[in-house]
């Protein structure tokens, strides 16, 4: 167990503090109640060991991480792509889409895809998302207010307002 420390703080298996005990005294305690005697905190001056069941132990953190793992929420990126010319009709289907993601909590990416000489009329693109962003408002809002040009694409990254749908 530990590496050649003469003594040790002990807390017995009821929690109490027993106090600072030679190794040898705190493993016949741990051996005499069936149990095991653990090392809690190695940096401390000198080291805190329990008295415990180990396997009971070892369950019970495993036990702890699942249940934080089933609270927490999962961020979700939704892609949604656009053009620099897109129809009436389409742009509203894609913004409805794309309020149903936020409603949901998910984080949407708009990303507008440029071809041809298309590039050269990168103000078109802009225009759709912040015509995009002002239709949204209520219900996200962009991460960064400048649009990630990369190649032939733009895209902005929309999160969820806090208050929408919950």
């Amino acid at each position: 167990m530990i590496r050649g420390i003469p003594e040790v703080r002990l807390i017995d298996a009821e929690g109490k503090q027993v106090g600072i005990v030679p190794l040898q005294q705190a493993q016949e305690m741990a051996r005499e109640k069936v149990l095991d005697l653990v090392e809690i905190s190695p940096t401390a001056n000198p080291p805190v060991c329990k008295i415990m069941d180990y396997g009971k132990y070892v369950f019970q953190q495993k036990k702890k991480q699942s249940e934080a793992k089933k609270k927490q929420k999962v961020i979700v990126v939704k892609e949604v792509q656009f053009r620099p010319r897109i129809d009436e009709h389409d742009f509203d289907f894609k913004k409805n889409n794309i309020i149903r993601f936020l409603q949901h909590g998910d984080k949407v990416k708009a990303a507008i895809r440029f071809r041809g000489r298309e590039m050269t009329h990168m103000e078109l693109g802009r225009a759709v998302l912040d015509r995009l962003l002002t239709e949204i408002k209520e219900y996200g809002a962009a991460e960064n207010p400048n649009p990630d040009v990369q190649g032939n694409r733009m895209t902005m990254v929309i999160a969820p307002v806090k208050a929408a749908g919950h």
